[in-house]
């Protein structure tokens, strides 16, 4: 078992280093400048949390950007922030534990209280609607905005993400409870925690919450996300975790899978699944993931009958 870890790792690593080889000096220097100039911090629920914001509101309501597990702002979303920034505001989180937001002592790492922190969070901003785009980790917490606070979410974007330990590979949950803090070092993932983290001796702390979240994920109710109204697009690369079985059953279960060219139209939740992308690189895709988020929050909502 631990070799298959130490496997996945290896994989991970590469595949997340050349994702990211493009980055030049000149952009990793204007990327930090920018977050110098955007980040800040409130103090929610006892964490002192990092966010950012980029770019105006121009009449639209924020989109709202969650990270991954073991990862930040600017490993998951550096590439796309550039580019949705353009036509409307963005707010990036960063959850606790994670880049420039400490740890709590002896608060563990939830879906329910990650979601807790950022809806605060957006209260203390003044923001009433937004929409919102979870990766990984942060597509759960999406969700679970989605479903415990509906009147605060007009779209939902879900990037790799599914309803429980049932939506990822066989065996892979069980794989990633042998992950060791070594195992990731020199990965982005910890390049970027000792560049940002206020205390980056905690990255084993970090590591080990992480692997007790991954035996205690929730399993969303099937009837509940049917039952959910909110319009979602559903992600996933070909060659992710999450099984592509997975997310045609959760698109169908948001009113996807029918037939479009009838008078009831196109459903108001969508399906993609991103080609040559597995579950790290397909955040380092910005030529194929922005136009489709974009189109996607753009769309007019039909009403529903």
């Amino acid at each position: 078992m631990k070799k298959t870890v130490l496997a996945l790792l290896t994989v991970l690593t590469a595949a997340t280093l050349a994702a990211c080889g493009d980055s030049s000096p000149a952009d990793t220097a204007e990327n930090a400048t920018a977050a110098q100039q955007t980040g800040r911090y409130a103090d929610v629920n006892g964490v002192h949390m990092y966010y950012e914001v980029h770019g105006d509101a121009k009449g639209q309501p924020p989109l709202v950007l969650l990270h991954g597990a073991l990862s930040g702002i600017d490993t998951d979303f550096g590439e796309l922030i550039p580019v949705l920034s353009k036509d409307r505001q963005i707010i990036a989180v960063e959850q606790q534990a994670h880049g420039h937001t400490a740890d709590v002592a002896g608060r563990k790492l939830r879906t329910d209280t990650m979601t807790d922190d950022t809806v605060a969070l957006l209260g203390q901003l003044g923001v009433t609607q937004a929409d919102v785009f979870g990766y990984s980790m942060g597509a759960g917490v999406a969700l679970d905005i989605g479903l415990r606070h509906p009147n605060l979410v007009r779209k939902l974007v879900l990037l790799s993400g599914g309803l429980g330990p049932h939506a990822m590979h066989p065996g892979l949950v069980e794989d990633l409870g042998e992950l060791q803090p070594e195992m990731l070092y020199g990965s982005p993932f910890h390049e970027s925690y000792l560049k940002n983290a206020p205390r980056p001796e905690d990255f084993a702390t970090l590591v080990s919450k992480i692997k007790d979240m991954d035996q205690n994920l929730p399993t969303v109710p099937n009837a509940a996300v049917a039952a959910m109204t909110i319009p979602a697009l559903t992600i996933i690369g070909d060659s992710d975790i999450v099984t592509p079985e997975h997310a045609v059953e959760v698109f169908r279960l948001l009113g996807g899978g029918i037939m479009g060219d009838t008078p009831a139209g196109l459903p108001n939740s969508e399906l993609a699944i991103v080609p040559g992308a597995s579950h790290v690189t397909v955040m380092h895709r910005p030529e194929l993931l922005a136009p489709m988020v974009t189109a996607f929050l753009t769309r007019e909502i039909k009403s529903q009958m």
